[in-house]
């Protein structure tokens, strides 16, 4: 028995080495043309590199502390919600979702938006791009994209067989640069970016990574040129609610002519220091959004009901009187750390700066 045994494991590990050999030795293509030139994400790296060195990781955007705790408490009553909670749920969005968020959003946008129409509840604000790029972006289409950008921009554009093409935001000539709000972008470099192709312009207000917010006469210019030559207008605005030093947060989408052509992607999970939930979501007309359901149905369906169910709580305290005093504790400080976190940053740089001092 001892032999026969012996000799099956030998046979077993002989044909795992001869399917390995095959698989290596293919000759044939084996990837999709549209993902060459596309490397890791940086954040990929950034991750393994700062687990590798133990680096006190500062660049990513989520806090090292719990959320407040009405949101955790809202976490445990969805996922004790009952059996619904636990199985499927409408593939755009959780009905209680998607009318909390149109709710709100109506009356900042200055639109009635249909919940079941205009809104798209995603795996996160990234998939919200990617089924944008994906849905509205065609082979040989141009997408100018604002620099500096989030680097997933540039990829999307490319797998979905488009062309990045980029304008940067520059210094005020003239001017010492003081804060992110001193760059600006110029109409005119913009528009000169245009031609018969362009598709679409893609903005990040708030930025990142440079933070700076679009005041109201820059998104109009944009908004202007979208108008002028038909363009759409993707407008990542995950960030929406951290802004300082009296700065306002406009959406372009509540701009005159724009509701119809901009697609806003936003995100629950930087919203209320909760990055782990992936809730995201788009909107805008319902004409745009139906393509990008498309390619949402066709790739993951719906997003977990349970994490869109408790997402559903803290939206709709953004306009309950009862959390109304509670805005200030759970708007999300994404790059907030504790004190331990910060005091291990300042460490690393004192033996950075005694080490160089040394040399």
């Amino acid at each position: 028995m001892g032999i026969l045994n012996h000799l099956a494991a030998q046979l077993a590990l002989i044909r795992k080495i001869s399917i390995r050999n095959h698989q290596t030795t293919m000759s044939r293509r084996i990837h999709a043309r549209r993902t060459e030139g596309v490397d890791k994400n940086v954040w990929v790296e950034f991750t393994q590199l700062a687990a590798e060195y133990k680096a006190v990781n500062l660049g990513q955007g989520f806090p090292d502390f719990s959320p407040p705790q009405f949101i955790t408490e809202a976490f445990c009553k969805a996922v004790s919600g009952g059996p619904p909670m636990h199985q499927y749920t409408r593939a755009f969005g959780h009905p209680a979702l998607v009318q909390s968020l149109a709710k709100f959003f109506s009356r900042i946008v200055g639109h009635d938006i249909d919940p079941f129409e205009d809104i798209l509840v995603t795996v996160g604000a990234y998939q919200a791009l990617f089924c944008a790029f994906q849905a509205l972006i065609d082979e040989g289409d141009e997408v100018i994209i604002v620099e500096p950008f989030f680097d997933c921009y540039q990829p999307m554009v490319v797998m979905a067989g488009g062309k990045a093409v980029y304008v940067p935001l520059r210094p005020k000539e003239g001017t010492a640069v003081l804060s992110s709000g001193d760059w600006v972008l110029s109409a005119e470099e913009l528009a000169s970016k245009i031609t018969p192709h362009t598709k679409a312009i893609v903005i990040n207000t708030p930025n990142n990574p440079l933070g700076k917010v679009y005041k109201r006469e820059e998104l109009q210019m944009i908004a202007d040129l979208c108008i002028k030559h038909d363009l759409l207008c993707f407008s990542d605005e995950v960030y929406e609610w951290l802004t300082y030093d009296g700065a306002k947060h406009v959406k372009i989408a509540s701009l005159p002519g724009m509701w119809e052509r901009t697609v806003t992607i936003g995100s629950g999970g930087k919203t209320f220091s909760a990055t782990g939930w992936k809730v995201g979501w788009a909107m805008g007309s319902g004409h745009i959004l139906k393509y990008m359901k498309t390619i949402h149905q066709n790739s993951i369906y719906h997003c977990a009901t349970a994490a869109q169910g408790l997402a559903t709580i803290p939206v709709s305290a953004f306009y309950s009187p009862e959390h109304s005093k509670e805005f200030d504790k759970y708007i999300r400080f994404c790059f907030v750390k504790e004190n331990s976190t910060l005091d291990a940053a300042e460490e690393i740089l004192k033996k950075w700066s005694q080490n160089e001092s040394s040399h």
